[in-house]
């Protein structure tokens, strides 16, 4: 086996659906997958065990190996191939993920767990890792789609080079393309960047003066001598990021971001584009940060 995936079970289904894409995410990866139900009862010093009026499979304890099983049951139909372990570990589910993140090369969590309040279209465990995550996060509000291309949003900045690299790995682990979106205003538009060789795509184009086109292109050159395989269409666009990027996630498999962008107030951990994405994007949300590509 190679590496490892770690996902956040809780019980919910948002949960079980992110179980299943992750069990899928360690059978493409050739990685072993690791189910992780944070525990929080044990810090609370509450009884763990049944209640002596009660039966004796009840109890928080036994509920919490209840979900695990039933975590593993999920993992095993959607992936059979894949090594499956899984613990329950005592802990605030933000600080346990967040710990089992450095040793693993993705952390996939549900959107929306058990604790979150009732309106939240993305809960604070998921927005939590994808700022403090110290590897790529998965963020699963619907199964992936079977077709379409691994989207990525493109600013130029270090977590957008990253994110790119994550983009290409994903899309040759699921067999598709990768769409590569850049949009711009009138107001925030980018320094020409000289090209860094001249096959790159766009690089002899007849729009290629442009300084948004030449951003794109030279943060996907040589991306295509490394996956040869996988198809890439560059879509540099006049128009609001956020908005771009929501309705081509419609169609989808996964969308790949940067946790902070150019246009990101410094201190920020995660951006306005990636925390809307988290919230509205039509697929998977993978947030990656500058230095950790996971791949």
């Amino acid at each position: 086996m190679g590496g490892l995936v770690v996902v956040g079970v809780d019980g919910s289904e948002s949960a079980l659906v992110a179980v299943e894409e992750a069990a899928r995410e360690a059978r493409w990866r050739g990685a072993s997958l690791r189910l992780v139900h944070a525990f929080i009862w044990a810090r609370m010093k509450v009884p763990l065990g049944p209640p002596s009026y009660g039966p004796p499979e009840g109890g928080l304890r036994n509920m919490a190996d209840r979900l695990a099983a039933e975590a593993v049951r999920r993992a095993a139909a959607a992936a059979p191939e894949v090594e499956v372990a899984s613990v329950v570990v005592p802990g605030e589910p933000r600080t346990v993920l967040e710990a089992e993140s450095q040793g693993a090369e993705l952390v996939v969590v549900g959107s929306r767990g058990t604790g979150g309040f009732v309106g939240l279209l993305v809960g604070s465990t998921a927005v939590h890792l994808a700022a403090h995550g110290r590897c790529p996060v998965l963020v699963v509000r619907e199964a992936s789609r079977a077709a379409g291309p691994v989207l990525v949003g493109v600013d130029g900045s270090p977590a957008s080079e990253a994110a790119v690299d994550f983009a290409f790995a994903e899309a040759a682990l699921r067999g598709s393309g990768v769409l590569a979106l850049h949009a711009w205003t009138s107001w925030r538009s980018s320094p020409s960047p000289a090209p860094r060789d001249p096959s790159m795509p766009g690089a002899n184009s007849p729009g290629a003066a442009e300084p948004e086109e030449f951003l794109l292109a030279a943060a996907l050159a040589g991306r295509r001598e490394r996956y040869p395989g996988v198809p890439v269409e560059h879509r540099p666009v006049r128009g609001d990021t956020r908005k771009l990027l929501i309705e081509a996630s419609a169609w989808a498999r996964v969308l790949v971001v940067g946790a902070r962008g150019r246009g990101g107030f410094t201190g920020l951990l995660l951006g306005s584009v990636s925390q809307a994405m988290l919230h509205h994007a039509h697929c998977p949300v993978a947030v990656v940060r500058a230095g950790g590509t996971g791949t």
